[in-house]
C-alpha cells in the first residue's frame, strides 16, 4: 500500500488525498507538522514541503509533481474509464492549470498561509499570540478571492471550464481548510456555495469532512453535504 505524508489542514495534502480517492488508490496517512522540520522527514523530502507520496519504493514530493504523476497514470474507475480531470484541448488545459496555480500560489500566499500561521502553528508552538491585524488582512484578501471566484462561476459551471477538473479539486481543498475554521461567509457567495456543495458531495471529498484537529471545532454546516 502507498503512504501519504500529509498535514490535516494543509490544502495541498488535502488535494493529494482527493486525487488518490478519485483514482481509487489506497494510501495510509502519516501526519507531519511541516514547521517542525524533523530530520526523519527531511531525509525523505529535503525541501520539507507537503504532501509526499511514498509509492513503488520512491517518494513523490510536492503537489505539482504528485498531481502530474497521477494524471499521467492509466488508472481506471469501476467501469473501466479513467477519471477525466484534465481537459484534452490546449486552451482548456492551460486555463485549468492557471486556476490551479491561482489557488496554490496566489490564494495560498495571500490568505491561507497567514491564517494557518496565526491560528494553527502559533497556538501549537506558542511562539507568539495571534496577530489580529494579520487575520483581518487575510480575511480582506479572502473576500477579494471569493468575489473573483463568484465571477468565474457565473461564466462557467466548473472552475476550469465546462467539466470537473483538478482546478475544482485544488480550489475546494483550499476553501475547505478555511471552512473548517468557520471563516467563510457562504451566504455572501451563493454561486460559490452551490459549486462547493457539488464538490464536497463527491465520494472522493467526503473523508475530508470528517477530519478532526485539536482545539478546533468546525461549524455545523462543515459536514452537511447540502449546507
Amino acid at each position: 500500500m502507498a503512504q501519504l505524508i500529509h498535514f490535516t489542514l494543509c490544502p495541498f495534502s488535502r488535494m493529494a488525498r482527493v486525487l488518490l480517492n478519485e483514482y481509487g488508490i489506497e494510501a495510509s496517512l502519516a501526519e507531519e507538522k511541516p514547521w517542525e522540520w524533523r530530520p526523519q522527514f527531511l531525509a525523505v523530502n529535503p525541501a520539507g514541503n507537503l504532501p509526499v507520496l511514498l509509492i513503488d519504493h520512491v517518494a513523490i514530493s510536492g503537489i505539482y509533481p504528485l498531481t502530474e504523476y497521477l494524471l499521467e497514470q492509466s488508472f481506471d474507475d469501476e467501469e473501466g474509464n479513467p477519471p477525466e480531470l484534465m481537459p484534452e484541448e490546449p486552451y482548456p488545459r492551460a486555463e485549468t492549470r492557471r486556476m490551479v496555480d491561482w489557488f496554490h500560489q496566489k490564494f495560498y500566499h495571500e490568505v491561507w498561509s497567514y491564517v494557518a500561521y496565526e491560528r494553527i502553528e502559533n497556538p501549537l508552538t506558542r511562539t507568539a499570540p495571534p496577530n489580529p491585524d494579520t487575520i483581518r488582512a487575510a480575511m480582506v484578501n479572502m473576500r477579494n478571492h471569493m468575489s473573483y471566484l463568484s465571477k468565474v462561476l457565473e461564466e462557467r459551471y466548473w472552475v476550469g471550464g465546462d467539466y470537473l477538473s483538478i482546478a475544482d479539486i485544488a480550489c475546494a481543498c483550499h476553501l475547505s481548510c478555511l471552512d473548517h475554521l468557520g471563516d467563510i461567509p457562504w451566504t455572501n457567495y451563493p454561486i460559490v456555495k452551490n459549486w462547493y456543495a457539488r464538490i464536497k458531495s463527491r465520494p472522493s471529498f467526503r473523508p475530508l469532512l470528517h477530519d478532526t484537529f485539536p482545539s478546533i471545532v468546525p461549524p455545523a454546516h462543515y459536514t452537511d453535504l447540502d449546507f
